[in-house]
């Protein structure tokens, strides 16, 4: 089977592993899901509806493929989500090593835990600003510490958090929710000041992790737990691009997208959001 490549048809040139600068890092893993299983298949279905996306940007007047996107072999472990986090953790930790920029695709939530382990010990500080209708805050679920329910809690242990779109959440993550930090779905619709809100608690290096089921499930609804009442496109693309501007975004993640083969839309949605911050982060 051939390998699936992001923006497959850009001049080999542009794809080389050494010349580069972003580097894409699939991780099809999907172990510990709650509800919906599938995201294991996301990766490449994103990868997929690449294939479609048109390579120049109209907001930033420029092709961003030109600043070289290679894409990487998938991370395969799966025996346990402590073993895949490892793995994740030393892929990225050698990509940064030759100074890429990583995009890590999952994969249900998870996947962001060895990525994030791998960002902090390379650039020291680091703020994890995340995108999510879950808060993801317990410190165990059904056994394991790195559950996909648990990746916010790992990310406390060693980073500044900033979560946005939250609208689910158990009781038990209430001691670890902080309030100037966590900006409810509910608290910001139909508000006008809550991206500067979130931009005065973001400093300095920031690592961006995207859960698909912050957007409202009428346009995104192949996610393991959808949730009603998400944020819709532009207003996602509006913080991440102050968010890319104000701030140095040192690599960011896509996860939970369960594609349906029925519906190709939101894989498109989330192939273009990956464009989308390739260019925010190289051609703004």
């Amino acid at each position: 089977m051939t390998k699936a490549i992001f923006l497959s048809d850009i001049p080999k040139q542009y794809r080389d592993p050494e010349k580069s600068r972003v580097v894409i890092v699939p991780v099809p893993y999907d172990k510990t899901s709650s509800w919906g299983k599938g995201a294991d298949k996301g990766p490449t279905a994103i990868l997929e509806a690449s294939q479609i996306v048109e390579n120049y940007d109209i907001e930033s007047d420029s092709e961003p493929y030109k600043t070289g996107i290679y894409t990487d072999n998938p991370v395969t472990e799966d025996r346990t989500p402590e073993k895949m986090a490892q793995a994740v953790e030393k892929r990225i930790t050698a990509h940064l090593s030759k100074g890429k920029f990583p995009i890590v695709l999952g994969g249900e939530h998870s996947v962001s835990i060895g990525a994030i382990q791998a960002i902090a010990k390379k650039h020291g500080k680091v703020t994890v600003l995340q995108l999510d209708a879950h808060g993801d805050l317990r410190d165990e679920y059904h056994g394991s510490k790195y559950s996909h329910a648990c990746i916010m809690a790992r990310a406390q242990d060693i980073c500044k958090t900033v979560q946005v779109g939250i609208r689910s959440m158990d009781s038990s993550e209430k001691a670890r929710a902080k309030k100037s930090h966590i900006f409810f779905a509910e608290k910001i619709a139909g508000k006008k000041d809550w991206i500067k809100k979130v931009l005065s608690v973001l400093k300095g290096n920031v690592y961006v992790t995207i859960d698909l089921d912050v957007f409202d499930p009428s346009i995104m609804p192949s996610t393991g737990t959808p949730e009603p009442g998400g944020l819709l496109w532009y207003e996602v693309l509006d913080l991440l691009r102050a968010v890319f501007k104000k701030t140095n975004v040192v690599g960011f993640d896509v996860v939970e997208m369960c594609p349906n083969k029925n519906d190709k839309a939101p894989d498109f949605l989330a192939a273009k959001l990956v464009y989308k911050l390739i260019s925010y982060k190289f051609s703004l």
